[in-house]
């Protein structure tokens, strides 16, 4: 059974932001060998908001989510991810629908966008996200910009 928590960034413990820190460490920089700055300045500012999978105590599934101060920007679905132990039982499907329904409760007239990997296209295609950019080298890693009105 997964517990999920949709927190505004000021809900966040110092357990759980370390929990989510480390998980996205060891999956965007260890598991993918891409040594980037992860900690960008985001976490923690504006209306943001992180939206966390929990099973047995372990945070399994992350995804941030940006709400730009400017009323023109999307709000942007990131940082999606999946503890590799746990991958193929569907909770990335469950994980984007969460992450949907939060950003659809907190800013309902937005446009979304995420920058994927190129490979998940198929994946968020689903959720109704559409290529808006041509593919393009992010850290050593192909991405492609993804809409959804």
């Amino acid at each position: 059974m997964i517990q999920w928590q949709d927190l505004h960034h000021s809900e966040l413990t110092v357990p759980t932001l370390y929990a989510l820190l480390q998980l996205r460490c060891q999956v965007f920089v260890v598991e993918q060998t891409c040594p980037y700055l992860d900690i960008d300045g985001d976490d923690l500012v504006g209306e943001n908001r992180h939206i966390l999978g929990w099973r047995d105590g372990k945070l399994i599934a992350y995804a941030r989510i940006l709400k730009s101060e400017e009323d023109v920007e999307p709000v942007v679905i990131g940082r999606v991810i999946v503890d590799a132990a746990v991958r193929g039982e569907k909770l990335g499907a469950q994980l984007m629908e969460r992450a949907l329904a939060s950003c659809q409760q907190n800013w309902p007239q937005k446009a979304l966008y995420l920058g994927a990997q190129a490979h998940l296209q198929p994946f968020y295609a689903q959720f109704g996200f559409q290529p808006v950019t041509p593919v393009y080298d992010e850290d050593g890693i192909p991405h492609v910009g993804m809409a959804r009105e």
